[in-house]
């Protein structure tokens, strides 16, 4: 019989060995300790270490690999499995400095040798059964598996495609080891037992830091990818080891980073009981890192920043729009500073993305505040018509947003708007008519911003109880297009009921 201390050695094991005979091998437990201490020395030739500790594992007998009677043997394959983990770990650099072309040339190799070697594991634990040491270990390394497969998994520097295939097996049969049907299975539990999620957190608490993202950039990716397969209920138990690193990612210098860090405040939000986000002022801490980001420029940090706000203000104020008109003045709360933070910049950017993601955006909020946005109208009045009057593209997507924003405005705070017909007429004149001249738009687009136009017509119309109707007629429709006469006759239509005139003077309007 071949000794196996000597097959791991010498590196020669051959794929097609049958499996060996256990009665007069060494206990496990002292081979993996040898193994171990070979594979924290780190060999020049890691790739040819790790392929002989998968040829190891394939040609070993399951019974003498979980053997019932060895001590600590738990314990020993946690080592090992950390110590092959970290053999074929991505190797370190200053992340300020930036990486080498050649930097990752070997990693995707050796991560294809690794998830081969675990892979060997699993299968024999698989085998094994119902055997509870080997059930006992599948347990034990699965965390460390876990996170190991999901750095590789995805597409990143380090990765290749033999990898990403590699690392998806390796995810598979463990899922299969461990009798779990996803990665959310696993780390929850459901309502069926205790998942994994804190374990994986112990795997990653020593990198979740400011000075280890420094040089181990691949597990900001780990621990989000983490969190977003997880639900609610399930993140409440560990939301204070979630919400330090999320806040620390959010912070982050790099852009895609800070929006990574933003998407995992926006999932804690989503998925935490308004109670657990307000103990301990968690819910305060998150909204000053998110209105901090307002006041940056990179277009997709702020968009997922308003977002996450939106669900986060009621946490921790009732929207205005759903509290009772108060007896005295209305004070101003965190909605108005939000909304007032997003007109301010509206009123000056120039930036087509930018424009575009707060026109996108300020619907949402204006429906938040319902009648309580006539605080803002005078900032409106200046923002919207100078939105409407510039086109940013074929699908025009700030102009069809900010007649959406008006809608909301002319349905909420209507009586506020009868003096305002002023500016609003001919802004909405002037639209339409660009908009039935304007070769380059689709007719998609086209029929969209026409039906918009014609609905804050009436809306407006509305508002000043059938008093547009007087402005709409001395429209002289043989100077116009086909296409404004008919959206006209359609506002006039829709209001035949109001179509006598309230005396309202619009000789401030030209039309």
């Amino acid at each position: 019989m071949m000794d196996l201390l000597r097959l791991i050695d010498d590196l020669q094991l051959d794929d097609k060995v049958q499996a060996l005979p256990s009665t007069t091998l060494p206990p496990i437990t002292a081979l993996l300790s040898k193994l171990q201490r070979r594979l924290i020395d780190r060999p020049p030739e890691p790739g040819v270490l790790i392929d002989g500790v998968a040829s190891f594992f394939r040609a070993a007998d399951h019974h003498w690999l979980f053997d019932a009677d060895a001590e600590g043997v738990v314990s020993a394959y946690v080592s090992v499995v950390r110590a092959l983990i970290g053999c074929a770990s991505l190797p370190p650099y200053d992340r300020a400095q930036g990486a080498p072309p050649e930097h990752y040339a070997n990693a995707p190799i050796l991560a294809t040798g690794a998830c081969a070697a675990l892979q060997a594991l699993l299968r024999k634990a698989d085998v094994a059964g119902q055997d509870e040491r080997a059930l006992a270990v599948t347990m034990a390394v699965a965390p460390h598996v876990f996170v190991y497969t999901v750095t590789h998994a995805q597409e990143q520097p380090w990765t290749s495609v033999p990898s990403r295939q590699a690392a998806r097996r390796l995810q598979s049969l463990l899922f299969q080891a461990g009798g779990w049907r996803d990665s959310a299975h696993m780390l929850t539990g459901e309502y069926g037992g205790e998942g994994l999620l804190g374990a994986v957190l112990d795997v990653l608490q020593p990198q979740l830091t400011r000075e280890a993202w420094q040089w181990c950039d691949e597990v900001k990716f780990v621990f989000a990818w983490t969190l977003f397969q997880v639900p609610r209920p399930f993140l409440a138990p560990h939301l204070p080891r979630l919400l330090g690193p999320a806040l620390l990612l959010s912070d982050h210098h790099e852009a895609d980073k800070s929006t990574l860090g933003v998407g995992c405040l926006h999932h804690i939000v989503s998925n935490t009981a308004a109670s657990e986000l307000r103990a301990l002022n968690r819910a305060h801490v998150m909204y000053d890192a998110l209105f901090k980001h307002l006041y940056g420029t990179h277009a997709g940090v702020i968009q997922l920043s308003l977002r996450c706000l939106l669900d986060l203000l009621p946490v921790l104020e009732s929207p205005p729009a759903s509290v009772a008109a108060p007896p005295a003045p209305r004070r101003a709360c965190r909605h108005d500073d939000v909304l007032r933070l997003l007109l301010t910049h509206m009123e000056a950017e120039h930036k087509v993305a930018l424009r575009r993601v707060y026109a996108q955006e300020l619907p949402a909020y204006l429906q938040k505040m319902g009648v309580c946005v006539c605080r803002h109208l005078g900032r409106l009045t200046r923002v919207l018509p100078a939105y409407l009057e510039v086109s940013d593209g074929p699908e025009e997507v700030t102009r069809i947003n900010v007649l959406r924003a008006l809608e909301i405005i002319l349905t909420a705070a209507w009586p506020r708007l009868a003096t305002g017909v002023g500016t609003w007429l001919p802004c909405l004149l002037r639209l339409l008519v660009d908009t039935t001249s304007d070769p380059l738009l689709s007719p998609c687009v086209a029929r969209q911003l026409t039906q918009r136009v014609a609905r804050c017509l009436t809306l407006l119309d509305a508002a000043l109880q059938g008093g547009l109707q007087c402005a709409l007629k001395q429209v002289d429709t043989s100077c116009c297009t086909a296409e404004v006469a008919s959206c006209l006759a359609v506002v006039t239509t829709a209001t035949e009921s109001h179509s006598h005139c309230h005396g309202h003077n619009f000789s401030d309007a030209p039309v």
